[in-house]
């Protein structure tokens, strides 16, 4: 029944995150040396029923993004590993097909630290304004599926998402996020009146 109300979850997540750079009109000659590098991807998401096929979903956490350049590419040439600290906080539209659910939605990250490491030298990077520094906001928008497994008044759902930056994240090049997140919520429902 579309107008039998939603249910509501509030799920406390650890996960990993797979994630890589789209290096813009440079990519294409870079995609031979380019690797994915994984991270942890943790916090909260809240999932507000609205109707039994429709929920919003927003969420909280801590992700670690980033990417590799093997040796040798036209880029850096030497091995470079690039690592983002970020808290990210994606807002969902849910659409629920029975036990089976699509997400898509805008997202806003903002990075605090991070690393790069050339060779075996590893440096913090700068978020100033100025050549080989990054700029600290990263938009994206965030795609996927997933499904509820009931387990009594529990559930468990597996969510997996495709993120998509859309803005440059660096002062001097053209980099943009690209990340593919596997999550597992175990939660039992708010109760609601």
């Amino acid at each position: 029944d579309g107008n039998k109300s939603g249910e509501t979850y509030f799920d406390l997540m650890i996960t990993t995150a797979s994630t890589n750079l789209n290096y813009g009109s440079s990519n294409g000659a870079l995609s031979d040396y380019k690797e994915s590098v994984n991270g942890i991807h943790a916090g909260v998401s809240f999932q507000a029923g609205i109707t039994s096929k429709f929920s919003l979903v927003s969420e909280l956490y801590y992700i670690r993004k980033g990417g590799e350049l093997t040796a040798n590419n036209p880029l850096t040439e030497k091995k470079t590993i690039l690592r983002l600290n970020a808290f990210e906080i994606p807002v969902l539209a849910r659409f629920h097909f029975g036990k089976f659910f699509m997400n898509a939605g805008p997202s806003l990250a903002y990075n605090f630290s991070g690393k790069r490491k050339i060779e075996d030298v590893s440096t913090a990077i700068s978020f100033k304004n100025e050549a080989g520094a990054f700029n600290r906001l990263d938009a994206g928008v965030q795609i996927g599926a997933g499904y509820m497994f009931p387990i009594k008044q529990k559930r468990l759902a597996l969510d997996i998402r495709y993120c998509y930056g859309l803005s440059n994240i660096s002062y001097d090049k053209e980099m943009l996020n690209r990340g593919l997140i596997i999550s597992v919520h175990f939660s039992s429902p708010w109760k609601t009146n």
